[in-house]
């Protein structure tokens, strides 16, 4: 719940700072969420927690300034398929404030579709790391971390266990990848910070 009542209001601010022009009275936001299948437990937290936070917002406070906040619900199972097939149909939508869909795969599939169409795509602890440098991705926004510094921070973290990154030198390290391009972007930064640390990487 503390992670919801903090996160959320930064979501939908950067969501909204970010929008394409509202209608004059409302501002959609598009959900591919995912309440089923393996990953059900955070997606329906964080999307029930969001829908929540929307209606809360315009039942206290009649919206953003005087801006009803709407929304409409894709069901995409954490699958890639179903999250594109959810963008191409809720897109159309009038006055899109941004896209969140809350998964690597669904995103990475996106980014040329809402380049072209120029509304943005919220990446929360997730996405290419190339697509921090928004001279080249104006339209994708990485919030918090992104894979290279997810894994910067594992090895610094067992770094600190050991007693100081110099004590990585000529220790084991096993990485467990997902096998996709994504899972599969953190390799590079594994072997560079095994060259710099001396560590074995495996």
């Amino acid at each position: 719940m503390t992670f919801l009542k903090h996160f959320v209001p930064a979501l939908l601010a950067a969501s909204l700072l970010g929008a394409a022009p509202a209608l004059a009275d409302e501002q959609y936001f598009p959900m591919q969420s995912f309440r089923v299948g393996p990953y059900a437990a955070p997606g329906s937290g964080f999307f029930g927690g969001f829908i929540d936070y929307l209606n809360l917002i315009n039942a206290r406070d009649g919206g953003v300034n005087g801006v009803k906040l709407t929304y409409s619900e894709g069901e995409t199972e954490y699958e890639v398929e179903k999250g594109v097939e959810v963008y191409q149909r809720l897109k159309s939508n009038p006055g899109v404030a941004a896209w969140n869909p809350l998964s690597v795969g669904i995103a990475y599939a996106m980014i040329d579709g809402i380049t072209q169409d120029k509304v943005p795509l919220l990446t929360i602890d997730h996405g290419r790391t190339d697509t921090t440098d928004g001279r080249v991705f104006p339209y994708v926004f990485p919030l918090l971390m992104n894979p290279y510094s997810e894994s910067s921070g594992i090895i610094n973290y067992i770094g600190q266990k050991e007693g100081g990154l110099d004590k990585l030198r000529d220790k084991k390290i096993v990485v467990l990848y997902h096998g996709s391009p994504y899972g599969k972007e953190t390799i590079p930064i594994y072997e560079l910070l095994a060259q710099k640390y001396g560590f074995k990487l495996v």
